[in-house]
């Protein structure tokens, strides 16, 4: 498969899912929209990976690319192409779906517990740690399956038409370099002063084996993703 990768910022990268496609014989492209470059046409790819991003999903006038992502979204989730997004990217794609999509009650930063839904459809542990980046949240789309919640969040993800879309609002991609690079160049999520669940910049990069223990938890998702697309 080769699949399109959108960027939205230089300091939401793909992390370790560039590495993952790789490993398991497929190609990509990234498209880097935050720099001026078009976004993809649908044909030319099997399928969509949307990261991470800080501006609102309807924010036209700063970004007026964001009208045709949209658009491409809305094509793929139509045309049975196998769609994942992270953050920003779960968020258009919820709101694609029909669900509301706006400001959390409280920001979430750092490593915080996930805890899988009974209904649950992903493969992966009933509890498991996360990095979250977020304030921005949905609620799950019409007909997907719920990955679980955390403290600050209820939804913490979904799974759509038996998986093909996939929508994340917390991170497994990160490694400890995007993670640094990113409390070094980015504005926290709004909120996150008075958040009850926002940890500091020490408390975030203290154990490096948090970052080890997501890759698993990653090729656990990605593995079922894609297979979940059309043959």
């Amino acid at each position: 498969m080769h699949l399109h990768l959108l960027q939205h910022s230089p300091h939401y990268g793909p992390g370790r899912i560039a590495d993952w496609l790789t490993s398991m014989g497929h190609s990509h492209t990234v498209f880097h929209l935050h720099a001026g470059e078009a976004p993809p046409s649908l044909a030319d790819g099997d399928g969509l990976i949307l990261l991470d991003g800080t501006m609102d999903i309807l924010d036209d006038v700063s970004y007026p690319w964001l009208k045709r992502e949209r658009k491409l979204v809305s094509r793929a989730l139509d045309g049975k192409k196998p769609v994942l997004g992270i953050g920003f990217g779960a968020r258009m794609i919820a709101a694609e779906l029909g669900a509301t999509v706006g400001r959390g009650t409280f920001a979430e930063v750092g490593w915080h517990e996930v805890t899988l839904a009974q209904e649950s459809p992903f493969n992966l542990p009933e509890k498991f740690t996360a990095f979250m980046w977020h304030r921005q949240v949905f609620a799950l789309p019409d007909d997907a399956l719920p990955l679980g919640g955390s403290p600050g969040s209820p939804v913490q993800g979904f799974a759509w038409d038996a998986g093909r879309a996939l929508g994340l609002l917390c991170h497994l991609e990160v490694t400890r370099s995007d993670v640094s690079e990113l409390l070094a160049s980015s504005e926290r999520p709004e909120g996150s002063d008075a958040s009850p669940h926002a940890q500091s910049d020490d408390v975030i990069l203290a154990d490096i084996r948090r970052f080890d223990r997501l890759a698993p938890l990653l090729d656990r998702l990605l593995s079922q993703w894609i297979r979940s697309a059309p043959a």
